[in-house]
């Protein structure tokens, strides 16, 4: 792919300038202005509006592999970030087709105008199969998208801004993505046509903190969908305030950025976690800075996994699970340590995607149980945490199902 101004025929309002110079024009959709950012590309079929507002995707443009986003509009319901603000998710995004009017009944608003409120900067009207292509050679580019209604860009200044971008290695992104203070979660999964309920405070049976390092929504849902009680607290809370909270288990969120950034105050919490026994569970950063925590290393990725159909192998059941994935760093399976325990692996690539403890309650996966988007196949790993919750009180173990 070369610099080229011959991917569109009308004069453009939006361009993609890589890091090695290359041009992509196209046609600006959402917010007005430029960002620095690494490109990515996402191949779900659904579920626009949740990975938009992922926090894991700060720092990121994402392309949909799919060609017509937008067509069933937005709305308040399909957010995932935990307190919405503008870029606390992706800060562009890059379509094939232009975004249609919506077509929709829960929809309140259609994406164009969501994608301004959000301060998501877009580009529509590109060959997306061409550029996915070249980010499955080149790797995940760093970049500069622009959209300005009048066309004029001063390429050689986003040329300029988008080389010297230093990229997500070495950045701590989790401390923008974390909510900043604590605060309560009771709301129950979605119901369709009905919303969501909440948890009454009498019907909780177990309390959860969630270390929130960019948490989504569905998760903390999927906990009080399962009778929880859920205490969400900031990313550099620590240890002893997080024992304090008197927890039945303790949840590492996801997040975005760099996890040996983020980790360098994370991890002596987690390692302070661990020494208590206290169940713990640790998702997608979280499985990360977990792996860390027990003397593993993280690498980069060469284009990261992001998706909604990726296969996944289960060691502890035989079972292989189609998931959902947000990440461009990994835990390198082979520096995990003895008495750490590689749990699943990605078929794609055999990047590893789960680990636990051995002898200790504790356990983590790198892609995305919750889904929201995505296939619910993983759901039952909550299930196994608070089953861990259940034996460390003599309960009896719920059914994985």
């Amino acid at each position: 792919m070369t610099a080229t101004a011959s991917w569109t025929t009308t004069k453009p309002t939006a361009v993609l300038v890589l890091a090695d110079g290359t041009v992509i024009e196209g046609t600006g959709i959402g917010a007005t202005g430029s960002v620095p950012a690494e490109v990515v590309f996402n191949t779900a079929l659904t579920g626009y509006q949740e990975i938009l507002t992922d926090p894991s995707y700060i720092g990121q443009i994402v392309t949909f592999t799919f060609p017509h986003i937008g067509n069933i509009g937005t709305n308040d319901e399909d957010i995932e970030d935990l307190t919405p603000a503008a870029r606390r998710g992706a800060v562009g995004v890059i379509f094939k087709a232009d975004i249609t009017a919506p077509s929709n009944y829960r929809a309140t608003r259609d994406l164009d105008a969501w994608l301004k409120s959000r301060g998501i900067i877009g580009l529509s009207g590109i060959d997306t199969r061409a550029l996915t292509a070249w980010i499955r050679t080149n790797g995940a580019p760093n970049g500069v998208i622009a959209h300005d209604p009048n066309g004029e860009f001063d390429l050689d200044a986003l040329k300029a801004e988008a080389k010297a971008w230093s990229g997500l290695e070495g950045l701590d992104l989790a401390k923008q993505a974390t909510s900043g203070q604590s605060s309560q979660w009771n709301q129950k999964p979605w119901v369709w046509n009905e919303g969501f309920a909440e948890l009454a405070a009498e019907d909780a049976k177990y309390h959860i903190v969630c270390v929130d390092y960019g948490v989504k929504r569905n998760i903390l849902r999927l906990f009080t969908g399962l009778d929880c009680k859920v205490t969400v607290v900031p990313a550099e809370t620590p240890a002893e305030d997080i024992m304090a909270l008197n927890p039945d288990g303790i949840f590492l969120s996801n997040g975005p950025g760099d996890p040996a950034a983020t980790g360098k105050y994370a991890v002596p919490v987690i390692q302070d976690v661990i020494k208590t026994d206290i169940p713990t569970f640790g998702i997608c950063l979280g499985h990360q800075m977990l792996g860390l925590a027990l003397g593993a290393t993280t690498a980069k990725m060469h284009q990261g996994h992001h998706g909604a159909n990726h296969p996944v192998k289960d060691h502890t059941t035989g079972k292989v699970e189609i998931v959902s994935m947000n990440h461009g760093f990994a835990v390198d399976s082979n520096s995990l340590p003895q008495g750490v325990e590689e749990t699943h692996i990605s078929l794609f690539d055999g990047t590893n995607c789960g680990l636990r403890l051995s002898g200790k309650p504790v356990f983590s996966v790198q892609h995305h149980p919750e889904a929201s988007p995505g296939p619910q196949d993983s759901h039952y790993l909550f299930r196994r945490f608070i089953n861990m919750i259940r034996e460390r009180k003599g309960e009896p173990a719920l059914a994985e199902r």
